[in-house]
């Protein structure tokens, strides 16, 4: 299972694992080559890098509009179909359910039909999801419906990073993958904002959009370099980077590279999943499982999803609170993308997770005075002031940096079996929160900030513990510095 099985399985999410992963283990391998020259010089056509960057992106823009269905249409929704609040919870919570069964059988996927073949496959579903939605009657076809969406975003939160990752020249790479993060949070916001002002159904078929740009774009762009030198199909390999780089670009030095590379791959040990627990392991596997849980047990998608209605319980207008959370969260997402590198991981982890326990509980008092009938002026603001700071301080680090430390911390030969593991455990942790949320705001609104503020004060003890620096160190350094 070559050059995937080692940074693919480090996928399925939602998030960009697999793409930083190749991305670092192939700088190291470039940074070794005496007098290297970067095979795209200014002189290269890169229009085709950019315009497949844009196709594929359209998965991670359909990504985000799946993510951001459920929280203007919550109120619409339950009451055009009657729905119960256990009924809705069902449907909100189950795109994570679809989400990590895409993502486990994303790698296979991808490996057998292709990285095209694998967009391909999760539009399908996506089409199919956003028709069921739409046509539904009844619970029945409305959660069929959001688990194929589900699905879908599960097989685009690994496919669209790796793609990117692997067409794109490595001083572009840095800069191209992290449009993926940017474009899920566009298309969340974008949900958000337009279902302020479209029915429940019509907002359904606008998730048809991005799929319809993404099928009719791949006709035009090539297939990954690196999946074709995998197969061995040398030809189209050749043809697919040189239409990558450029007709008049030397492309012979990173040919070589990556086959080099593969082999490399190829020839590693396949590790099994009860080897993350040695004893030379067990660091790496607790810092980027722990991260993973205390990204999602923090209540985010709880949040996310149902953000809507806790304007609505609040007191505060849905559809303005929605509009600002939705800009909020581009904004902040697109400058984390350029400090990440500058302020170190560590650094926005504790600002991230110190905001979040200060968003949770000024969210939290807003709903005790609610509750208690003291100073009722002041709930809605409290209440917006307390999700507006959560939604920042979560994409200003704790939302993208868990999942670059994760493709940083494990050794190339478990990265696979570890990433899975730290993937599985994420889109289990989305699926919780959102399943419980709606019913935990209905036991104690206050109560269950005030729970989410405490899972987020430990994760400032975890990171300060347990999690190092990794910014600007090589794979030797970060391994030396986690089993010192």
């Amino acid at each position: 299972m070559a050059i995937k099985e080692d940074i693919e399985r480090g996928n399925d999410s939602v998030l960009e694992s697999a793409a930083v992963s190749l991305l670092q283990e192939e700088n190291d391998m470039a940074d070794k080559e005496d007098g290297y020259t970067d095979q795209t010089s200014s002189k290269a056509s890169l229009w085709m890098v950019y315009f497949s960057t844009f196709v594929a992106v359209c998965g991670s823009f359909e990504f985000g509009s799946c993510a951001g269905y459920s929280s203007p249409t919550q109120t619409a929704i339950r009451t055009d179909l009657s729905l119960s609040l256990a009924e809705y919870s069902v449907f909100g919570s189950i795109l994570t359910f679809g989400a990590m069964i895409g993502a486990i059988t994303s790698g296979p996927i991808a490996d057998f039909i292709g990285r095209k073949g694998a967009m391909r496959t999760a539009t399908g579903f996506c089409v199919g999801g956003w028709l069921a939605i739409y046509f539904a009657k009844g619970a029945l076809l409305l959660d069929v419906g959001r688990l194929a969406t589900g699905y879908g975003m599960g097989v685009f939160s690994y496919v669209v990073p790796v793609f990117i990752a692997e067409i794109a020249p490595k001083n572009l790479r840095g800069a191209l993958t992290t449009i993926n993060q940017l474009m899920i949070c566009t298309g969340v916001s974008v949900a958000f904002i337009i279902g302020t002002v479209l029915t429940w159904r019509a907002l359904a078929l606008t998730g048809l959009i991005p799929c319809a740009v993404l099928l009719f774009g791949l006709f035009f762009i090539p297939e990954s370099p690196r999946w074709l030198a995998k197969i061995g199909r040398e030809k189209e390999f050749e043809a697919a980077l040189q239409d990558l780089r450029g007709k008049d670009t030397n492309i012979s030095k990173e040919a070589d590279e990556i086959r080099d590379y593969i082999e490399t791959l190829e020839r590693l040990p396949k590790a099994k999943m009860m080897d993350l627990f040695q004893q030379r392991y067990l660091n790496s596997v607790i810092i980027g499982v722990g991260l993973m849980v205390f990204q999602q047990f923090g209540g985010i998608n709880g949040i996310c999803f149902y953000v809507s209605n806790i304007f609505e319980m609040a007191g505060f207008s849905a559809a303005v609170g929605t509009i600002i959370y939705a800009i909020l969260q581009v904004v902040i997402t697109g400058l984390n993308t350029t400090v990440i590198d500058k302020a170190g991981r560590k650094p926005l982890l504790l600002v991230s997770s110190t905001g979040l326990v200060l968003g949770c509980i000024l969210s939290g008092v807003s709903f005790y005075l609610r509750d208690h009938n003291l100073a009722l002026d002041a709930v809605p603001i409290l209440a917006v002031t307390g999700i507006l700071i959560y939604i920042s301080a979560f994409s200003a680090g704790m939302g993208a940096v868990p999942w670059v430390i994760m493709s940083e911390i494990f050794p190339i030969n478990i990265k696979g079996a570890a990433g899975s593991l730290a993937t599985l455990v994420n889109w289990f942790g989305a699926w919780a929160v959102s399943y419980t949320f709606n019913f935990l705001m209905s036991w104690s609104a206050y109560g269950t900030f005030i729970l989410y503020a405490a899972i987020n004060a430990g994760a400032i003890l975890f990171v300060v513990t347990l999690v190092p620096e990794t910014k600007g160190k090589t794979l030797e350094q970060i391994q030396a510095a986690i089993n010192a």
